[in-house]
């Protein structure tokens, strides 16, 4: 097959973030993760227990469901990563992990609240969220291939970002134009749901699932045209070799100290970020009353920030490089944490507001695009100071570590979270732990050198 020009390139990886961004926008955090909390927790109310032990207890069901995905990817990705680099294929594992993708996110129809199956769900979110996660290990892994230059590495990373935040703002509009009804039975657009989705069975909602499926199958076309394998001759998977590369990896993290603090800030400042998107709809939901369609026009809000502030991220990385990108995005991101704590349905800041006031609802709204801006923008440039401090030789297994760094955690802020809503009986106190999280994250970062270990 003939090569693909660097151009081609480029565009064909950029559509991987805009194939697969519906997952994290729709399935976690905007429709899917707010449907999931408030039908179980409708029906534990339904079914005799206190209105608010059920949206604890929904909270933390799908906190342990995403745990339990987050360690398949912690233990499996750095393995996955070790072998893909000795044989210098990638594709084909992108291909099986896609197809998981796919199976996960179209089999959330079958979640309708008459029969709703906690287990099922989990479960088939789970492996959606895996196929994603992987793929998007070994997408990334290509990175640092798609330009001579590195310092223009940040300008592709936050243009690919940004890509995919237009991606996911297009897809949920769709969702919210064509699909998801509001209260009086119509969408946002004014129109029935298409093809004929039963409100009452929450048909127009749990769509979301088959739709991100079929949005993947159709935009990782482009990647799958244009990405490239270069193989290193191996003629079959060595799983001894790349489990004693990995081993040597490990044990020569010590030897290589700003890899190490960078992959111990990104671990704890990645997974404050997920607590924010993983609960941010929850949290909505929970503290506001808002509905699934506020939470999608708060999703807009957020998409809209992020594409823009990916993009303009992209280019001040490309002057300066990543590292401060990565502080400036982390100190946003505390205070704006603090700002998410303070407000209440009567409050802003803890400053009482009067009955009925708009100010609870504006802040939010207002914390949604610095999250999207600076949250995304964050993902871009870690996603380059990764390329800067891992050995070029073994990128793919580097981007495994990445990934074990961001996943080993991943029930950290989850559990924190609802251990301090257990303790305080506040779900506004209980996301309090997310500010510590990226504290620490940045303090880490005072060991990381700019351009890593490995540079010459």
């Amino acid at each position: 097959m003939a090569q693909s020009s660097p151009r081609a390139r480029i565009w064909g990886w950029y559509f991987f973030d805009w194939a697969s961004q519906p997952y994290n926008t729709l399935m976690l955090t905007f429709i899917f993760g707010p449907y999931f909390a408030a039908t179980l927790s409708t029906n534990l109310i339904d079914s005799g227990m206190a209105p608010a032990a059920a949206r604890a207890q929904a909270q933390a069901a799908w906190g342990w469901g995403l745990a339990i995905a987050g360690l398949c990817i912690a233990v499996l990705a750095p393995i996955l990563g070790a072998i893909a680099d000795n044989s210098g294929r990638k594709l084909p594992w992108i291909w099986g992990f896609s197809a998981l993708y796919v199976i996960g996110s179209a089999a959330l129809w079958w979640t309708a609240p008459q029969a709703f199956s906690v287990p099922w769900a989990l479960f088939f979110f789970g492996i959606g969220l895996i196929g994603m996660e992987f793929a998007t290990i070994f997408t990334n892994a290509y990175l640092p291939e798609l330009h001579d230059n590195p310092d223009e590495l940040g300008r592709i990373s936050g243009s690919g970002w940004a890509f995919g935040y237009v991606g996911g703002l297009v897809a949920l509009a769709l969702m919210l134009a064509l699909f998801q009804a509001t209260g009086n039975g119509r969408t946002m657009a004014g129109l029935t749901p298409l093809f004929g989705l039963d409100p009452a069975t929450k048909a127009d909602t749990r769509i979301v699932g088959p739709l991100a499926a079929i949005w993947f199958i159709v935009f990782m076309i482009p990647f799958f045209l244009t990405a490239r394998d270069t193989p290193t001759g191996a003629a079959r998977v060595r799983i001894g070799a790349s489990m004693r590369d990995l081993m040597r990896t490990l044990r020569g993290l010590p030897r290589h100290p700003s890899l190490l603090a960078y992959l111990g800030s990104s671990m704890f400042y990645r997974d404050a970020l997920n607590g924010v998107y993983t609960f941010g709809g929850v949290y909505a939901t929970g503290v506001l009353g808002w509905s699934i369609t506020q939470i999608g026009i708060f999703g807009i809000l957020t998409l809209i920030s992020g594409a823009f502030f990916c993009w303009i991220a992209g280019r001040v990385d490309r002057r300066t490089g990543p590292m401060p990108v990565i502080v400036f995005c982390n100190v946003a991101l505390i205070l704006v944490s603090l700002l998410v704590v303070s407000v209440s349905p009567t409050s802003v800041f803890f400053v009482p507001v009067p009955d009925g006031s708009a100010l609870p609802d504006i802040a939010f709204f207002f914390a949604g695009a610095v999250i999207g801006g600076a949250g995304g923008a964050l993902q871009a440039s870690s996603r380059n100071m990764m390329t800067r401090q891992a050995n070029p030789a073994r990128m793919t297994e580097a981007f495994g570590l990445y990934a074990l760094s961001g996943k080993a955690t991943s029930f950290i802020a989850p559990a924190l979270i609802a251990l301090t809503t257990q303790m305080t009986g506040s779900q506004q106190l209980g996301v309090t732990p997310i500010v510590g999280l990226f504290i620490i994250g940045l303090i880490l970062l005072a060991w990381v050198k700019p351009k890593g270990d490995f540079s010459t």
